[in-house]
């Protein structure tokens, strides 16, 4: 009989236990309820922003027409002026360099360039001065070595470097970006 009575003081132990444990799993529980989905809408409310999906919604709350835009860079297209966001780019003739190298064994580089400008009136401009640029680019890629071009730190700096020497080759014109469609070192 005694130990029938210590197994009835464990169990009304345990449910005490279980009583005071529940009370505190259920606030846990009650929390993470609410807190998911308010993250979920938080978050889904974020990228839909992030990702233009509200433009409307802030246009309309603004005033503003969403479709106007659209209207005015059509026309400004179709004018033949070029849009300020519109990009104006001039291939150059590519380019076949050899590397300034140490060993007999000669190295060269093979280039494709494009350069951007800001109207089309400048574009026509930079073709009658291809031949400085060219030249400009030649003098400097034949003292280059490989380890120049080696890493993304060596295209930078080559890309700054062209973009100071066609500037200073063309100017008063600016270009705004050297862009490299191919590059082959043998």
């Amino acid at each position: 009989m005694a130990d029938e009575d210590l197994e009835d003081e464990e169990d009304a132990e345990d449910d005490d236990g279980e009583g005071g444990g529940g009370g505190g799993g259920g606030s846990k529980k009650l929390i993470i309820i609410i807190a998911i989905p308010l993250l979920l809408l938080i978050g889904g409310g974020a990228a839909a922003y992030f990702l233009g999906l509200l433009d409307p919604v802030v246009a309309m709350v603004t005033g503003e027409d969403p479709a106007a835009d659209g209207e005015e860079g059509a026309e400004g297209a179709e004018g033949g002026a070029p849009m300020a966001d519109q990009a104006v780019f001039f291939d150059l003739p590519e380019l076949l360099v050899n590397l300034n190298s140490q060993g007999r064994r000669a190295v060269y580089l093979k280039m494709r360039i494009s350069l951007e400008v800001e109207t089309l009136a400048e574009q026509t401009q930079l073709e009658s001065l291809t031949p400085r640029v060219v030249d400009s680019f030649q003098v400097y890629l034949r003292e280059l070595r490989m380890d120049d071009l080696q890493g993304s730190a060596g295209m930078y700096r080559l890309e700054e470097e062209l973009m100071t020497r066609v500037n200073a080759a063309v100017a008063p014109i600016k270009v705004k970006d050297v862009l490299f469609k191919e590059m082959l070192v043998q």
